[in-house]
């Protein structure tokens, strides 16, 4: 994995977790202005657009999403006990109030209750039924509803969903269904008008507009993100943005923001990776990426000009994976990486983009600048591990994990070799994410390196850490998501 400094504000990252998104924008109209009597000329005068047949046009194709979780009720709440009150009769070796004794017959457990996990949005996909949405909307639902604008509910299966691009796929048992227009995101400009129909907190079918901010913006591993001003917000998560063509562009996933509310800063995933993403996922469950087996930074000004490689570009090698491909075409630390298949590497972020999107087993040309000269390697791609796969790595020894329930965080150690990949000394690994945290938009797998300011090395420092942060206010953390590391704020549970 690559170490990449973030060149982000610091702020609190989002996963959008709640409500239905969607849109589509109607061409924006230019109105003529009267001319004036000392004018020889017209003046023309741009109105700003009208939305509403656009609105109508896709609007039936935006679903809601709904999760149910099966939750087995403890023996607190049975006696009307918090999990902290039942804690502490633990900790203390007291007998729980009317609790039967041992030896006592065992009481009959209580049955698996489904209740409400979150609510989401998504859009058809196809006619026959496939529907796209972000992965964190569907994860740990054991049931997923789609309902649709007609009113109709269906079950829906859980095709697959890709954590790293937070893309899922869901089929309904639907035919006839009114499918989105896919857009050419290559086509989108800096400034273009675009749209998006959600749930925010909860309102159901509240249209936002505003422009395309950016393109290309890093804040993950394999996602150029679509920037917008449009008003995302808890409630918007994994619906459609839309361009005026009536065509979508992107599915809207992340805020950034300090309060929690939107700030005027928002994210879509581009339509063209999330397409290449679910058709994998349709075809077979998953996604297959491929990896070289190198650690990479950015090439500064200051290096390029040393090195004689002339301008900023390209990404820098600083460490090779023994027996990766890279090291059996002979890839060396030091060596800058300047194309991938004929493809310039602009920035450090292209390279792992551009890797992962080839194919396991495809042989490929890599281009590194070495003591002043441009070479050619060849290699063949490897594959990156699965999701489920890295899970148990990070998983670790389940008898060495922590809980942080107030933060609704459960902890393991990072193994020597995650240490090593990740190009850090210390840290804790994130095993499940819920509640403060999973609404702070942390996620299983995610790393933290601090808290409250204070270095995290193991489970033993986070634990001492914690118990020094004043629990009375949003506590920050600083986390390692791939090549990315942002401080995220996360406000405690009373």
């Amino acid at each position: 994995m690559t170490t990449v400094a973030s060149k982000m504000p610091r702020l609190q990252v989002l996963a959008l977790a709640l409500g239905a998104c969607g849109a589509l924008l109607l061409p924006i109209g230019a109105a003529q202005a009267q001319p004036q009597a000392a004018a020889p000329a017209a003046s023309m005068v741009r109105g700003l657009p009208d939305f509403t047949d656009l609105v109508e046009q896709v609007g039936p194709s935006v679903v809601n999403i709904r999760t149910l979780e099966k939750v087995t009720p403890n023996a607190g709440s049975a006696l009307g006990m918090d999990e902290d009150m039942l804690e502490f009769f633990r900790r203390f070796g007291l007998p729980v109030p009317n609790m039967p004794r041992r030896g006592a017959p065992r009481q009959q457990q209580p049955e698996a209750e489904e209740q409400p996990r979150g609510v989401g949005s998504g859009f058809v996909l196809t006619a026959d039924g496939y529907v796209m949405t972000n992965a964190h909307v569907v994860e740990g639902a054991d049931e997923v509803i789609v309902t649709l604008t007609d009113k109709r509910e269906f079950k829906a299966k859980i095709v697959g969903s890709d954590k790293r691009t937070d893309v899922a796929v869901v089929k309904i048992d639907a035919k006839g269904l009114p499918a989105v227009k896919i857009g050419d995101v290559n086509r989108l400009k800096v400034g273009e008008w675009v749209m998006a129909i959600g749930s925010p907190f909860g309102l159901e079918n509240s249209v936002t507009a505003g422009i395309v901010s950016a393109k290309q913006r890093d804040t993950g591993d394999y996602l150029p993100f679509i920037q917008t001003d449009v008003a995302i917000n808890p409630g918007n998560s994994g619906g459609p943005l839309i361009n005026m063509r009536g065509e979508v562009v992107g599915i809207n996933s992340q805020i950034y923001s300090r309060s929690g509310g939107f700030m005027g800063i928002s994210f879509a995933i581009p339509m063209d990776e999330a397409v290449r993403v679910s058709d994998q996922l349709r075809a077979t469950g998953k996604v297959t990426r491929g990896r070289i087996g190198v650690q990479v930074g950015p090439v500064t000004k200051e290096v390029a000009e040393s090195i004689g490689l002339g301008k900023s570009q390209g990404a820098l090698v600083s460490a090779v994976e023994a027996d990766s491909p890279a090291s059996k075409a002979g890839v060396e630390p030091g060596d800058v990486i300047i194309k991938f298949d004929g493809r310039a590497i602009d920035k450090v972020a292209d390279l792992p983009r551009l890797v992962g999107n080839t194919k396991p087993g495809t042989r490929s040309t890599l281009t590194v600048f070495r003591r002043g000269a441009s070479k050619d390697l060849t290699m063949v791609i490897g594959e990156v591990e699965p999701d489920d796969a890295q899970q148990a790595k990070a998983d670790g020894d389940k008898s060495k994990s922590l809980e942080a329930k107030p933060l609704g965080l459960t902890l393991g150690e990072l193994t020597t070799a995650q240490k090593k990949e990740l190009g850090i000394k210390g840290g804790v690994v994130i095993v499940n994410a819920a509640d403060a945290a999973a609404r702070a938009g942390l996620r299983e797998g995610d790393v933290i390196l601090q808290l409250a300011n204070i270095e995290v090395t193991s489970l033993k420092s986070f634990e001492a850490a914690w118990a020094k942060a004043d629990k009375s206010k949003p506590v920050n953390l600083l986390v390692r998501r791939g090549e990315w590391t942002q401080y995220v704020l996360v406000r405690p549970s009373r």
